[in-house]
């Protein structure tokens, strides 16, 4: 492989890369968004801030799916660099009615630890 390729080779992987850590830092900015209104809820915030909690939670699993797709295109640039993906959140659809309907402090912390189990 030439000097020219080899290089042209690393700029995308490069670019791949980062465009993967855009995803991953916009999917943070998302999760630490629904952590303070997790807090606000968890305060008394009601219905409003239940729905926007779990709007910013949904954005931020699609974010993080985005962020595994820019990842293994970043591993197929790469093609050496062995990276291991668990990227995900999972609340349960049970987790997300009680936060809704029930809204009392349990289901609000439950879900406040499901939100910064996916921030790490």
């Amino acid at each position: 492989m030439s000097n020219e390729m080899m290089k042209r080779e690393m700029q995308e992987a490069v670019q791949a890369g980062e465009r993967a850590l855009q995803s991953l830092y916009a999917a943070r900015d998302k999760l630490g968004s629904a952590r303070n209104w997790g807090i606000f809820d968890m305060l008394g915030g009601g219905f409003i801030s239940d729905f926007v909690k779990h709007s910013k939670m949904n954005d931020a699993s699609a974010l993080m799916e985005q962020a595994k797709s820019d990842i293994q295109r970043f591993q197929r640039e790469l093609r050496d660099v062995q990276v291991s993906l668990d990227l995900r959140m999972e609340i349960g659809s049970f987790l997300s009615f009680a936060d809704f309907f029930l809204d009392g402090l349990v289901a609000d912390y439950m879900v406040q630890s499901k939100i910064a189990d996916a921030r790490e």
